[in-house]
């Protein structure tokens, strides 16, 4: 599947509606990736509000350095750069407004639910969508900046096995969706950036007023309710997760009863135990 336009400022800047989220906005035909730069230009002094979108990453990575896969055309890969008044304790939130927002942005311009997988994915009766990058300096206890970085794949066929295996990505195929795969279309990449800005930052001014978004992403996450297993760096937990902390951890309750809070790892729903099944 190809997309149905490139990325055309003109056509881009007509569609915006925010006061100051992607104003400006910069885009690039090939990056290695977009949190770098938005990162560089953060340094330099730039104002909140900068997007960096790419129409193609070379070295684009997701959570714990994995890569992160778009051919040319194919998603929308995008940093946005922030300067919120915030404790160090809320920067997860940045993140919870971001993934709510790409949520209700499809949902406007395709008609597509999407849910949320704990902690930074957008999926789709299980398959992976997009996900997110949030990345932070700190001064004391507040938030100096923040990158939150998107991948979202759009107009790309994850069943394809030649597509897949020329980028030698086969175990992607079953497991990861675009839109355009759904949908049976391809989607225009300009009108869905636009509504998932105006999006972000309506939800972005709420959180600045001190509305939370912790009950509205909890509400969309398709991890709570499900016995799951967290891998991490040094071992991993298994339990149900029943519930997400105003801060972004996940609360796992273990087969003991015992409650634990697990701040990153990888998620997996496991059959749930019985006498024909193990967990």
């Amino acid at each position: 599947m190809t997309d149905m336009n490139s990325f055309d400022a003109e056509s881009f800047c007509a569609a915006l509606a925010t006061r100051r989220i992607g104003r400006p906005t910069r885009f690039y035909e090939r990056v290695g990736s977009t949190n770098d730069l938005a990162h560089a230009a953060a340094r330099a002094g730039a104002a909140e509000g900068l997007v960096i979108v790419a129409d193609e990453q070379t070295a684009g990575r997701g959570r714990l350095d994995r890569r992160w896969w778009a051919p040319p055309g194919a998603a929308l890969l995008l940093s946005l750069l922030l300067r919120p008044d915030l404790p160090a304790e809320r920067a997860g939130q940045l993140s919870m407004c971001l993934g709510l927002a790409a949520a209700e942005a499809i949902e406007q311009t395709t008609g597509l639910h999407i849910g949320l997988k704990w902690p930074n994915d957008l999926v789709y009766a299980g398959r992976k969508l997009g996900g997110l990058l949030a990345e932070a300096e700190f001064a004391g206890a507040q938030v100096q900046y923040a990158i939150l970085g998107l991948g979202l794949n759009v107009n790309l066929d994850f069943d394809a096995p030649a597509v897949l295996a020329a980028a030698g990505l086969d175990d992607l195929r079953g497991r990861a969706a675009s839109l355009a795969m759904l949908l049976g279309r391809p989607v225009d990449r300009i009108g869905l950036l636009a509504a998932l800005l105006a999006a972000f930052e309506a939800r972005y001014d709420r959180l600045l007023a001190g509305e939370s978004p912790h009950l509205a992403w909890a509400a969309r996450l398709d991890t709570l309710g499900q016995r799951v297993r967290v891998a991490l760096r040094g071992g991993a937990h298994i339990g149900v997760a029943t519930g997400v902390t105003p801060g972004g951890g996940l609360i796992l309750a273990d087969d003991d009863g015992a409650e634990h809070v697990v701040w990153a790892g990888d998620v997996a729903a496991l059959r749930p135990a019985g006498p024909d099944n193990d967990a």
